[in-house]
C-alpha cells in the first residue's frame, strides 16, 4: 500500500492555513517528497509524519514556491541524526541549484545524490518505487511524475513443480530474486504468473494541459493536478502564465480515465475552491478540491 499526503496546496505564496505545494508518500518504511516549498516542514509536523525516512526528493522545477523550503528541511533531517544518503531528482541544473541553497545548510551528516533529468520522459527505479518523469509545458523546464508501485504475479505451486524448482527457493523467487546454482538458473517466472496491476499516483503542476500529461496519467489510481484558477474569467491568464484552470485539469482526468482527481496549487486569490467544484465535476465527476494534509492510502486491487 502507498500512503499519500498532499502537504500543501498553495501556489506562489503561502497563506494562513495553506502551505506551498508539496506532496509526501510513504511505502515500505521509506518516504518520498515531491517539491518542498516554504512551510513544508510545518506541514509534515502537522500531519504527524517523520522527516527521518525521507529517502527521495523530486522537484518539478526550480521556482521558489517549489524549492524554498529545502535548506531548512535538510538541516532538520541532519539534526535528527540521519546518516543515510538522500537522492534528489529534478530537471537539469539540480545539483547547482541545491548547492547554491546549501550555502545556508553547508554541513550535513548524509550524502546527497543527484539524478538530473533531460529527456522528454525518463524512468528511475529506486527504493521500491518506479518513478516516471515526464516534461510538461511551463515557462521554465518542468516535469510531472508518476510514482508507481509494481506488483508481481501470483505464486503457483503447480508451476514451481512443473519447472522442478526446489521448495527451498520458492520464497526467494516469489520476492523477485534470481537464483543461480552450479547446474541451473532459477528465475521468478518459473514460479509466478504474469504481473498484476500495481499502484499508480500521478502528480503534475505548473503547466498548460498537453496530451503527454493525459498519456502519462492513464488509468492512475490518483491524479493530483494543478488547478491554479477556478474562475472562468481567468482562462486567458492561465494561458498567459502557462498554468491550468480547474476545467483544464478535469478534462485531462477524463481523457486519462483516472480513478480520482485532486486539485492543488491554487492562486492566492482563490480562497474558496469548493465554490467551483460543481462545474468541475460536470466534466469529471470524481474530482475533489485538495486541501492541506488531505490524505489517502492507495491499496492493490484485491481482485487482481
Amino acid at each position: 500500500m502507498l500512503d499519500v499526503c498532499l502537504l500543501g496546496t498553495s501556489g506562489m505564496m503561502p497563506l494562513p492555513n495553506r502551505w506551498l505545494t508539496a506532496l509526501m508518500t510513504r511505502y515500505n518504511g521509506s518516504s518520498l517528497l515531491i517539491d518542498c516549498g516554504e512551510g513544508t516542514q510545518i506541514a509534515i509536523k502537522e500531519k504527524g509524519w517523520s522527516f527521518h525516512p525521507i529517502d527521495i526528493i523530486c522537484f518539478t522545477h526550480y521556482h521558489g514556491d517549489h524549492i524554498s523550503g529545502l535548506p531548512g528541511l535538510l538541516l532538520t533531517m541532519g539534526n535528527a541524526d540521519r546518516t543515510e544518503p538522500v537522492t534528489m531528482i529534478g530537471p537539469k541544473g539540480l545539483e547547482r541549484v541545491v548547492n547554491a541553497l546549501r550555502v545556508i545548510a553547508p554541513e550535513l551528516p548524509f550524502e546527497i545524490k543527484f539524478i538530473e533529468l533531460s529527456a522528454q520522459t525518463e524512468e528511475i527505479r529506486i527504493g521500491g518505487y518506479v518513478i516516471q518523469a515526464f516534461r510538461v509545458h511551463h515557462n521554465v523546464i518542468c516535469y510531472g511524475y508518476n510514482v508507481v508501485i509494481e506488483r508481481g504475479g501470483r505464486f503457483f505451486v503447480e508451476k514451481a513443480n512443473e519447472n522442478n524448482v526446489p521448495q527451498k527457493y520458492w520464497n526467494r523467487l516469489q520476492k523477485g530474486e534470481t537464483i543461480e546454482t552450479e547446474t541451473i538458473i532459477y528465475t521468478p517466472d518459473m514460479v509466478l504468473g504474469p504481473g498484476r496491476k500495481g499502484i499508480k499516483l500521478t502528480y503534475c503542476t505548473d503547466t498548460r494541459p498537453i496530451p503527454l500529461i493525459a498519456e502519462q496519467a492513464q488509468e492512475a489510481d490518483l491524479f493530483i493536478c494543478e488547478g491554479m484558477y477556478g474562475e472562468k474569467d481567468k482562462a486567458e491568464k492561465a494561458v498567459e502564465h502557462k498554468h491550468m484552470t480547474f476545467y483544464d485539469a478535469a478534462r485531462l482526468a477524463k481523457t486519462a480515465q483516472v480513478k480520482e482527481l485532486w486539485l492543488t496549487h491554487y492562486s492566492p486569490s482563490l480562497v474558496r475552491p469548493e465554490e467551483f467544484m460543481e462545474d468541475t465535476r460536470a466534466i469529471f465527476p470524481n474530482a475533489k478540491a485538495g486541501k492541506d494534509r488531505k490524505s489517502i492510502t492507495l491499496n492493490f486491487d484485491p481482485e487482481e
